[in-house]
């Protein structure tokens, strides 16, 4: 099976095919890419040379000549979500949950890792992990937590890497319980839309997010 890279910082996304024997089928931005080759214009230069070496102007024949695609864009896709639970404690420990970023892999599934930049608290790099097809999919990003509201809202943007961007928002609904609302947006190659939905990522976890907040 081969592997799919693609790097958001290009601006273009390119494919690579990797051998068989590859342990893992990975989509890694910041280690990806694209690949370049020789530009038009060195040809151009390069049949004009030729032609004046024959005496046959060839310039004008030149602009006209089919030349293959030297790759295919990978077409991206955004994928949205917002999913809510009831917990039964107050909107302050719920709170207090979400902000401890470097917890979040102990309780939310597919985060493998959160680390906070010892010189900048506001960002983070993060890195996503799952299983498609038998093979083991990652992504990572940088992050930046932009202003709280305490005991209200969390939300964020990436800065680099995975392009997404999210909220979670908490309504209490009595003195010891209250909702949680999270939404997340994140863009990825449409090839694996369906199988790397935020939809399909946040019911999975529910279970096990209402049961880290509540314990």
């Amino acid at each position: 099976m081969s592997a799919l890279y693609y790097h958001p910082a290009a601006g273009k996304a390119g494919l690579e095919a990797v051998a068989a024997s590859s342990p893992s089928l990975a989509l890694r931005p910041s280690q990806s890419k694209v690949l370049c080759v020789g530009s038009s214009r060195w040809w151009m230069r390069r049949r004009r040379w030729e032609g004046k070496a024959s005496g046959i102007s060839i310039s004008s024949r030149a602009r006209h000549v089919a030349r293959p695609a030297l790759f295919s864009p990978v077409a991206m896709e955004w994928q949205e979500c917002t999913t809510e639970l009831e917990v039964d404690v107050p909107c302050s420990v719920a709170y207090q949950c979400y902000s401890e970023r470097e917890s979040i892999p102990q309780w939310m599934p597919f985060i493998s890792s959160v680390k906070i930049l010892e010189d900048k608290p506001d960002l983070s790099r993060w890195s996503l992990k799952y299983e498609v097809f038998g093979r083991n999919v990652e992504f990572s990003w940088l992050a930046r937590n932009m202003t709280p509201i305490k005991n209200q809202k969390i939300h964020w943007r990436s800065l680099e890497g995975l392009p997404n961007r999210g909220a979670v928002r908490f309504f209490p609904k009595s003195s010891s319980s209250c909702r949680v609302q999270l939404t997340v947006a994140y863009e990825i190659p449409e090839i694996l839309a369906p199988v790397g939905s935020v939809s399909a990522i946040s019911t999975h976890g529910s279970e096990t997010i209402h049961g880290r907040i509540t314990s």
